[in-house]
């Protein structure tokens, strides 16, 4: 299978019931993931990250503020027969943040992570489901601790 390399943002923020992540959705794609995208010639994780925010979200990065998580794989959301590689962070949203939809980002969502419960309608990319939102829900500040932690 061929592989395809991206950088990835776990963005967080705190709202009424706890902590959420904020996921898009591609133009003519059904399923949503973490904003980021390809890496262009020689650029740096960060790099990639900032000018994907940008174009996607009119958001910027801050290097300074985020947290490797590390890198994972799965299958492709939007290309079958190939693997995603993704180096993901994670940040914490600024308070009044309002990310727009720009480049080829057609919706923007912010997926509850306080009970691990997802809305079945909607659809999440493997790389989600499969690898960071275990992570991200047992990391969540706003989970309680599930019996025998």
């Amino acid at each position: 299978m061929s592989r395809i390399r991206v950088a990835a943002l776990a963005l967080m923020r705190q709202d009424g019931t706890g902590e959420a992540l904020l996921v898009v959705r591609k133009r003519g794609s059904t399923r949503f993931m973490l904003p980021g995208g390809k890496f262009e010639g020689a650029e740096t994780e960060t790099a990639c990250l900032a000018r994907e925010l940008h174009e996607e979200l009119g958001l910027t990065f801050d290097p300074d503020t985020a947290i490797s998580l590390g890198r994972f794989e799965a299958e492709a959301a939007n290309e079958p027969g190939h693997i995603v590689e993704a180096v993901v962070y994670r940040q914490q949203a600024a308070p009044g943040l309002n990310p727009v939809c720009g480049a080829e980002i057609e919706e923007i969502g912010w997926l509850a992570l306080d009970d691990g419960a997802v809305d079945p309608a909607m659809l999440l990319a493997p790389l989600l489901t499969r690898e960071l939102l275990p992570r991200l829900c047992a990391a969540s500040p706003s989970r309680s601790p599930s019996p025998g932690a």
